[in-house]
């Protein structure tokens, strides 16, 4: 670990994302009570932009937010407001547990998706990783003779395209900042978003303003705290410390909505979670090799 890297500030970081993540999510299953999701989502991306003015401000302001990458960032928030959009209804189907475990097969699909368009290679370790995470969801949503489930499906899809969006951001962040990458995805989904907002808008009661903050804000700084974990700790040493992810929203789900977890959603989210844990663990490796 360098000088500029701290594994406390790693984990404090990281312990923020999680913080906004479950708020997100309670936020979530809320705000869909009410509202259509169009709405929830404009107004998401809305009042997140005037959240993260401050920091745009900080970055030297709208001028500093130019970047090079125009056709990226278009692309990879059609992707992501797909998979938001996905991920929102697929609150509203299913438990808070299966909608978490069946997110974090993303990796997965990111994995092939790197490797079809960015050349990476297929080794030992991503490929026990992707039989996990698929024995894994399988699972999960146990296919019978009436398929899967519509929201194991639906989630499923969000964890796909939230690959693409990895993917993308992953090619981005070598030339644009976490400020500029999340300003433009706040920008660009306020835009995708309009119409069919105006279209189902229905003006939100008093109670319901609260978690519509809540989801703005928590959906916005996620990004930026997981991003500041990773500036002070290795990808292999911030990563596991999402997986509470998986735990915590599943305490999340029995406290507040009497969910409970089911024998095979928890084996299937230990798989999965191993499959990441081996992802990382190659990463670990290529680190470490002698050059």
């Amino acid at each position: 670990m360098t000088a500029s890297q701290s594994l406390p500030k790693a984990a404090f970081w990281m312990g923020c994302s999680l913080a906004c993540t479950l708020m997100m999510t309670a936020a979530g299953r809320e705000t869909t009570r009410e509202l259509g999701l169009f709405q929830i989502m404009e107004m998401r991306s809305v009042i997140g932009l005037l959240l993260l003015s401050p920091l745009v401000w900080r970055a030297g302001g709208l001028r500093a937010m130019k970047t090079s990458h125009p056709v990226q960032h278009l692309t990879r928030n059609i992707a992501h407001y797909a998979g938001q959009f996905a991920w929102l209804y697929g609150l509203t189907l299913i438990p808070l547990a299966q909608v978490i475990a069946i997110e974090f097969t993303a990796p997965i699909w990111t994995a092939l998706l790197a490797m079809a368009f960015l050349g990476e290679r297929m080794n030992a370790w991503k490929t026990g990783a992707i039989l996990l995470g698929l024995v894994g969801v399988t699972i999960i949503v146990r296919p019978s003779g009436n398929g899967i489930e519509l929201g194991q499906f639906v989630v499923l899809g969000a964890a796909m395209t939230f690959a693409v969006s990895y993917v993308l951001v992953k090619s981005m962040t070598r030339g644009d900042s976490a400020v500029k990458i999340i300003f433009w995805m706040l920008v660009i989904q306020s835009v995708i978003g309009l119409i069919p907002a105006l279209y189902s808008w229905q003006w939100p009661s008093v109670h319901i303003w609260p978690w519509i903050v809540a989801l703005a804000f928590a959906g916005s700084f996620s990004h930026y705290c997981t991003a500041r974990a990773m500036s002070h700790a290795d990808a292999t040493a911030v990563m596991p410390m999402d997986f509470l992810r998986v735990p915590l929203t599943a305490l999340l789900g029995y406290l507040a909505y009497s969910e409970r977890i089911d024998a095979f959603t928890a084996l299937g989210a230990m798989l999965i979670l191993s499959g990441n844990l081996l992802n990382l663990g190659s990463r670990r490796v290529r680190s470490t090799a002698p050059a």
